[in-house]
């Protein structure tokens, strides 16, 4: 995607602030026309949102080092105990004193442990257990629900996906969906455009797409305007001073990232920081050329948007956080501190717990207290 420089530092070597490109009314045009006042508000809209990109780029990296250190380490203490929990009540379900309520209410919280459990592991003592209580096979279940899901995805999207792909596997799956959502969108557009072909088109029709052409061809030319004078005056081999090389190879390599990504402005800002060009220039763009900027603004915020939702959103998948939650940059530390108290204090109580459940009393105590939260709640996930 193109980002434009104007919003970033320069390179080190240049040692300057990039100077940001927008019009500024003067004592010649005390208002701003109508196309320069909505240039100006999507500059604006686009440095707040590359802020707030940088701002998650920023934030992430620590998130990710605090989670490893805190986190992970309590989550597999926390996983060692459930699985120690799971072994316990199993035991305690076959001792006397246990009335036919109490060792049904038993079983579901021991498959239900178990069944969590085994999602993140394949442990064959926790299959035998989850099986026992549940009074079916896990390992049947799953493929019966494995080939459901298969179904039911195949449904939702309209192709099949093959016999061979892996389900258990989320990249193999995208990765098979998106080739057979590319497959189906080239076969409509070839369809589209063969469908064109055979219809005569419109004057209206043949005018617009000349009219598009002529466009897309003004824009081309613009760019390849100013790229022309700044390779020109950056050319490195022209130089002789080694520094000064040094410093124009830099803002070379920029113009020429810049031209390679039909990025505009950011040539322009390269103008501007090398004042090959002045604001009394910037303020002169006719409209006609506004209008083609303007509309590549819209583009590059709109990419920069989609980019944002995709970095917080596959940070709150790799994390397990709900995607519904409210989190920005500034309050993922706060978050995770949070997290980290919520899972030191369930470890303690499993440990308590632990303990308690080698009395039979205290269990049956337990378990009627897990009956009245049933019944008064709903109450059907694992207490642990």
């Amino acid at each position: 995607m193109q980002n434009f420089s104007l919003f970033e530092e320069s390179q080190p070597m240049t040692s300057t602030r990039v100077k940001a490109v927008a019009i500024v009314a003067g004592h010649d045009k005390s208002h701003l026309s109508k196309t320069q006042k909505a240039f100006n508000t999507l500059i604006k809209q686009i440095e707040k949102e590359r802020a707030r990109l940088l701002a998650w780029e920023a934030a992430i990296p620590p998130y990710q080092q605090e989670y490893a250190k805190e986190m992970l380490p309590m989550l597999a203490a926390s996983e060692e105990l459930q699985i120690k929990m799971v072994h316990c009540l199993d035991r305690a379900s076959d001792q006397k004193g246990l009335t036919k309520t109490e060792r049904r209410l038993l079983a579901g919280l021991i498959a239900g442990l178990a069944e969590q459990l085994l999602a993140g592991c394949d442990d064959a003592q926790l299959k035998a257990i989850y099986n026992k209580h549940s009074q079916t096979d896990y390992d049947t279940l799953g493929a019966d629900g494995i080939d459901e899901m298969k179904s039911m995805l195949e449904d939702m999207l309209g192709f099949d996906l093959g016999d061979d792909v892996d389900m258990s596997s989320p990249d193999d799956l995208l990765r098979r969906a998106h080739a057979q959502l590319q497959e189906q969108r080239a076969q409509h557009d070839a369809e589209q455009e063969a469908r064109q072909a055979r219809r005569k088109k419109s004057a209206k029709q043949l005018a617009r797409e000349a009219q598009q052409q002529a466009e897309e061809q003004q824009i081309s030319q613009s760019i390849r305007e100013v790229y022309r004078k700044l390779a020109s005056a950056l050319h490195p081999d022209r130089e002789p001073d080694l520094q000064e090389r040094a410093r124009k190879t830099a803002l070379m390599q920029r113009a020429n990232l810049a031209y390679q990504k039909k990025n505009l402005l950011q040539l322009l800002e390269l103008q501007l920081e090398l004042e090959h060009i002045d604001q009394a220039t910037i303020n002169g763009i006719s409209e006609v050329r506004l209008k083609h900027y303007n509309k590549i603004l819209k583009e590059q915020l709109a990419e920069l948007r989609q980019e944002i939702w995709h970095a917080e959103n596959e940070f709150r998948s790799r994390f397990g956080i709900d995607p519904y939650l409210n989190l920005s940059p500034g309050t993922l530390m706060r978050h995770l501190a949070s997290e980290i108290g919520r899972v030191r204090h369930a470890i303690r109580d499993l440990k308590k717990d632990l303990l308690a459940f080698e009395d039979i009393r205290k269990l049956k105590a337990w378990l009627k207290e897990m009956r009245r939260q049933a019944e008064a709640d709903d109450f059907d996930d694992c207490p642990f």
